[in-house]
């Protein structure tokens, strides 16, 4: 089972909660305020990524929405004295009258969280190792340093999968690399999971991340 589910779908509800959270009892507006979410998420994380975002959580209620933005530099968001801010709001506000069909007003609510431990994030892993890949840096070396940080930055253990035309390879291949303890299964187990693509000179390079995270006392 644990190369066939998700390891965030199968936790969420016990110990993950939705990057999406509202209800509405009208059905005709779960598609469209699905389609929303997903618009703007991605949005923000393409336009905030000199900040490295990992995640965007969205709350609605009636007439108002919440944004939580999760940063590893939420510095380089906020800007000096809070303008960036302003910015995002203005630029969410715009987001919503032009993406929803709703004639009330909303109030947009935007919170920036700092990530403390970015490599106990598989996202920003993730991220890290596919940049590494698409300037040529050779793919072991950089995936045996970011597990090295992983594992130093306190985590149960850790689970990288490259899959594609590797270091220029003619033929496609996966190759992954372990240290430490990843029970899949586990449903009461921290496991973080994330995968990007790293366009490199011979084509897309997938990378896989799974981090097994010690439960907080």
């Amino acid at each position: 089972m644990g190369q066939k589910v998700h390891p965030k779908g199968l936790r969420l509800g016990v110990i993950y909660n939705w990057d999406s959270r509202w209800f509405f009892s009208d059905k005709g507006k779960f598609r469209s305020t699905l389609l929303e979410d997903i618009q703007m998420r991605q949005h923000l994380m393409q336009m905030f990524k000199f900040a490295s975002v990992t995640h965007v959580h969205i709350e609605r209620a009636i007439n108002k929405i919440t944004v939580v933005i999760h940063a590893v530099k939420p510095g380089m968001i906020i800007g000096r004295g809070g303008k960036g801010l302003e910015e995002v709001k203005k630029n969410i506000v715009k987001f919503v009258k032009t993406k929803g069909k709703g004639s009330k007003e909303m109030k947009v609510e935007l919170k920036i969280e700092p990530i403390k431990r970015p490599y106990l994030d598989a996202y920003y892993v993730a991220t890290s190792i596919a940049e590494k890949l698409t300037r040529n840096f050779p793919h072991r070396a950089a995936v045996h340093q970011t597990i090295d940080r992983v594992m130093e930055s306190g985590a149960k253990g850790v689970k990288i999968q490259l899959g594609g035309r590797i270091n220029g390879a003619e033929i496609a291949r996966r190759e992954k690399y372990f240290e430490g303890s990843i029970p899949a299964s586990t449903i009461r187990e921290d496991v973080d999971f994330a995968k990007f693509p790293a366009l490199t000179k011979s084509g897309y390079v997938g990378v896989k991340v799974w981090i097994c995270r010690k439960a907080q006392s």
